[in-house]
C-alpha cells in the first residue's frame, strides 16, 4: 500500500532537516534576474507551436485581516476599492500573455490564490471571469480542475453559488484550528459553524472537490487541543486535507513578529501533533499522498499514485504536471517549458510596470541539461516514494550509478537507516522514509549546499 507510514522517532529526528518543498526544482531561491519578458516570450511561442494545454494560476493578493502567522505575498486592506486597479492591470496582463499563445490550447486546471479572492465583490470576479473567458480557452463542461482558495468569513452560500455558476468545481477552505485561544493568538477567528456552512454549501452546489489546510506548531497549541480539531475536521470529510508544519521565521515574515514565541509548542510536541494527526486521518480512512498531503482513497490525487501518474508543480500535488502553467498577478510564478519566471512581488511595481504596457516578469531560471535531469529524478521520487534508474538513464541517455556516483555514499547510508532500499535498479522510500521523503530529494539538490538552510522549513 502507498499511504503506508511508519513512525520512526529516532529516523526522524536524524533527518528532520531544514530544505525546499520541491514544488519545483531547481527551486524558487535559484532564480535570477538575468530572466525577462523576452524568454517567456520565447518559452509562450514553444507552448504555442507544441499546443501543450494550460494550467492557470491567478493571484490576487487581498486580505481585509492578518493572520499573524502567514507567508504569503498579500496586501492587508479594509478598502475593497484598492482592488479596482488591480484588477485593470491584472486584466491588462491576461491580454498580453494570451496573445502570445493559441486559442486552441485549452486551459485543463485554473486555481486562484491569494490573499483572499473572494475579497473581490461578485460583479469583479464576474468580470475577471469573463476576462479569462475571453482571452483563453477555458472549458464550459465542467471537466477542468477549476479551483478557488477560500476563506469561509469572506464567503457566504450566494458567493458560493456564484463561484460554481463561474465554473469553478474545487475549493480549498483556509482553517488552521479550530481552538478559540489558538485563533485569538493568530488573530485568525473562524468558528465550526462558519467553515460548516461554506462547506455544506459546496456540496449542494455539487463542487467536485472539498480541501481543507490545517497548521500544527502555532501558538498555544497542544497535542490533545489539536487532536480535537482533526476530528472535528474529520467529521466534516473534506476529499483532501493539507497538514503544514508551521515554520517560525519572525526576521523574513513581519507579521510572525506579532507571535509571542515563548506560546509556540516545543519540537517534541509538535512531533506528538503530527504522529496522532496521521494516526486520526489513517483510522478515518484517508491516504498519505506526502508532503503533508491526505486524501481519501477515491480521490483523483490517490488513485494518481497508485497509478504512478501523480506530479508536483507549485500548486503542489497536481495531475495536470503536463500543462504549462501560466501565473498571472502580482508574485505569481509561471513554468512554461524548461523556464520558470516569477512576476515582480511589489504591487506598486507590478502596477506601473502594467501601466507602461510591459509585463512585470522580474526574476526566473532557464533549466539546463542536469538540471532537467534532477527534477525528473526529485519528481519521481516525491510523487511515486520510488525512482526506477532504467527509466531515467533511457530518457536522458546517462548511466544512472556513473551518473550520480558521489551521491552513493549518502544514500547507502539513507539504505543502511531504513530510510530506503538502494540496489543497482532502484530506490525506494520504505514507510519509515516517507514522512522524510524531502530529505531523500534533498541528495540530489546540486544547489543545496550554496544555500541558506535558514530560508526553508524543516521536513516535520
Amino acid at each position: 500500500m502507498l499511504d503506508a507510514i511508519r513512525w520512526d522517532l529516532d529516523l526522524i529526528r536524524r533527518y528532520d532537516l531544514a530544505g525546499p518543498r520541491y514544488t519545483s526544482y531547481p527551486t524558487a531561491v535559484q532564480f535570477n534576474s538575468q530572466v525577462g519578458t523576452f524568454d517567456l516570450f520565447h518559452a509562450l511561442r514553444d507552448s504555442r507551436k507544441a499546443l501543450r494545454p494550460l494550467s492557470l494560476y491567478v493571484h490576487v493578493p487581498f486580505c481585509a485581516n492578518i493572520c499573524y502567522y502567514c507567508a504569503c505575498n498579500k496586501v492587508i486592506t479594509k478598502d475593497r476599492g484598492r482592488a479596482l486597479p488591480y484588477l485593470q492591470r491584472l486584466e491588462q496582463e491576461i491580454q498580453l500573455i494570451a496573445c502570445h499563445l493559441d486559442p486552441a490550447q485549452k486551459v485543463e486546471q485554473l486555481h486562484f490564490g491569494g490573499g483572499t479572492p473572494t475579497f473581490l465583490s461578485h460583479d469583479e470576479l464576474r468580470q475577471l471571469m469573463a476576462h479569462l473567458r475571453k482571452h483563453f480557452n477555458l472549458l464550459d463542461d465542467d471537466s477542468g480542475d477549476y479551483g478557488i482558495e477560500i476563506d469561509p468569513r469572506e464567503a457566504d452560500w450566494s458567493t458560493m453559488g456564484l463561484l460554481r455558476e463561474l465554473g469553478f468545481n474545487r475549493v480549498s477552505i483556509g482553517l488552521q484550528d479550530l481552538d478559540p485561544a489558538v485563533q485569538r493568538a493568530v488573530n485568525r477567528l473562524q468558528s465550526l459553524e462558519e467553515t460548516r456552512a461554506v462547506i455544506d454549501a459546496a456540496r449542494t452546489l455539487q463542487f467536485r472537490s472539498i480541501n481543507i489546510d490545517l497548521i500544527y506548531g502555532l501558538p498555544k497549541q497542544t497535542p490533545d487541543n489539536f487532536a480535537r480539531t482533526v476530528e472535528e475536521v474529520i467529521s466534516l470529510q473534506p476529499d483532501r486535507l493539507s497538514v503544514f508544519n508551521y515554520a517560525h521565521l519572525p526576521e523574513r515574515f513581519m507579521p510572525q513578529r506579532r507571535i509571542n514565541g515563548s506560546e509556540l509548542p516545543s519540537p517534541t510536541q509538535k512531533l506528538e501533533m503530527l504522529q496522532r494527526t496521521i494516526e486520526q486521518l489513517t483510522a478515518a480512512g484517508y491516504r498519505y499522498i506526502g508532503m503533508d498531503h491526505f486524501a481519501l482513497p477515491d480521490d483523483e490525487l490517490a488513485i494518481a499514485q497508485e497509478e504512478e501518474t501523480l506530479q508536483r508543480n507549485f500548486q503542489g500535488y497536481t495531475t495536470h504536471g503536463h500543462c504549462d502553467l501560466i501565473g498571472l498577478g502580482v508574485s505569481a510564478i509561471s513554468q512554461i517549458g524548461d523556464l520558470y519566471c516569477q512576476n515582480s512581488s511589489d504591487l506598486n511595481e507590478y502596477q506601473n510596470t502594467l501601466a507602461a504596457a510591459q509585463l512585470a516578469t522580474s526574476r526566473g531560471l532557464v533549466c539546463n541539461a542536469d538540471d532537467r535531469l534532477r527534477r525528473a529524478v526529485i519528481q519521481q521520487l516525491i510523487c511515486n516514494f520510488s525512482l526506477e534508474f532504467a527509466e531515467i538513464e533511457q530518457m536522458f541517455n546517462i548511466d544512472f550509478q556513473g551518473y550520480f556516483g558521489a551521491l552513493w555514499p549518502q544514500l547507502q547510508g539513507m539504505a543502511n537507516d531504513g530510510l530506503i532500499t538502494l540496489d543497482r535498479e532502484r530506490i525506494e522510500v520504505l514507510p519509515a522514509g516517507r514522512l522524510l521523503v524531502r530529505s531523500v530529494c534533498m541528495a540530489f539538490d546540486a544547489y543545496l549546499e550554496q544555500q541558506n538552510r535558514q530560508r526553508f522549513s524543516r521536513v516535520i
